[in-house]
């Protein structure tokens, strides 16, 4: 049979044993958590400096496509549909007279 002093030593050790798996389980519980929080936060944080930066993007997109369309104003394309010849546009400015080019006839109704 067992001694009183080796039952309590058995009964301590077995305590002891326990106690350290659980405060083990515990802490690893707890490092785990701290990890998965640091990481969600560090997430966060990363997509508020890349919308920030996308923000500061789309601001500096808008005004190069501003500055774009002022500067470029003279080349829109005002026949989208292709209709007008534009080889026929150009001889037809060609004829095209001022009112400084213009003698005015002798008799009004030579006028027309």
């Amino acid at each position: 049979m067992v001694g009183k002093f080796e039952s309590n030593k058995d009964l301590v050790q077995e305590l002891t044993t326990s106690g350290a798996k659980r405060v083990g389980a515990i802490a690893t519980l707890i490092t785990q958590v701290v990890a998965d929080v640091t990481r969600e936060i560090g997430e966060f944080v990363t997509d508020v400096i890349e919308m920030r930066e996308a923000a500061v993007a789309a601001r500096r997109d808008a005004a190069e496509q501003e500055r774009s369309s002022v500067q470029y104003s003279e080349f829109v394309d005002d026949d989208p549909e292709g209709d007008i010849d534009v080889a026929e546009t150009a001889k037809a400015d060609e004829d095209v007279l001022t009112v400084d080019d213009v003698i005015v006839a002798e008799k009004p109704d030579q006028i027309k």
